[in-house]
């Protein structure tokens, strides 16, 4: 198990070694790249510096509250403050992670949409160089359209089937927040791992619910895969580039570790 959870961490930097030693691979890097840039704009601007200032305001709200509540708790009290202050900075960080993490996964959602059919190709190529050939089950441009938005409809519906239950986690104060903040990080690296699987995955037109298997099969590497990825597509601007490396890293990943289970 401790093999696996390390071993899931390396796919993106074992991917950046292939690009290295295979320069003609970078190619296939430039359109996803291009497509990146322009959503990163749109989205830079709508989204993550508007609610960046939402969040110095919030953090401001938070310091004020505990300033309250210091100054109210009785002198032989007095060894909590640091706790609180303690775990207040700890919740502040856990919110700007969260903060980073819906920029990146808005960022992978639509980028890997309007970009589908080059991260089609870089998983493709990446799959045959690594095996030799990349198996596609043919199924005409009508049910591949059909399955794409398949897809992203049950992706939303799994999201929406465990987001909700978390919400209900706020009516305890203070561990409710920081319980939701790490369930919430868990669930957007589960749904990333979906999409970074998904390019070998679906060429072999495999159902969602295999889809959801091979996270598990492959547990703990397929975990600490999903959440370097997310950190990786979580840092403003450097995610304009992660993004297709992390896709695909994740045929790399399949290749290695999916493919075999699929065999036997």
């Amino acid at each position: 198990m401790v093999c696996g959870l390390i071993a899931g961490t390396t796919y993106p930097f074992r991917t950046l070694k292939i690009f290295w030693r295979s320069p003609s691979l970078l190619r296939f890097l430039i359109i996803p790249i291009s497509v990146n840039i322009l959503v990163g704009i749109l989205l830079y601007t709508s989204l993550l510096f508007p609610a960046w200032n939402g969040f110095d305001a919030l953090t401001l709200s938070i310091d004020m509250r505990v300033d309250r509540l210091i100054a109210d708790l009785p002198a032989w009290l007095g060894f909590l403050d640091d706790i609180i202050i303690a775990f207040t900075y700890l919740l502040r960080f856990l919110l700007l992670v969260g903060l980073f993490l819906v920029t990146g996964f808005f960022l992978l959602q639509f980028g890997t949409l309007l970009g589908a059919p080059w991260y089609g190709k870089l998983s493709e190529e990446m799959e045959k160089f690594r095996l030799g050939e990349a198996k596609t089950i043919e199924v005409g441009l009508i049910r591949d359209i059909g399955r794409a938005i398949l897809f992203e409809i049950k992706k939303v519906i799994l999201w929406l089937v465990i987001a909700i239950p978390l919400l209900l986690l706020n009516i305890v104060p203070w561990v409710g927040s920081l319980a939701i903040a790490l369930l919430w990080i868990a669930l957007t690296a589960a749904i990333a791992g979906l999409d970074f699987l998904d390019g070998p995955s679906e060429r072999r037109r495999l159902k969602f619910r295999q889809k959801l298997g091979i996270l598990i099969q492959t547990f703990p590497a397929s975990a600490s895969f999903s959440l370097v990825c997310c950190g990786l597509i979580s840092i403003p601007f450097v995610n304009l580039f992660t993004v297709p490396l992390c896709v695909a890293s994740g045929t790399l990943f399949w290749c290695d570790r999916v493919l075999p289970k699929l065999e036997h």
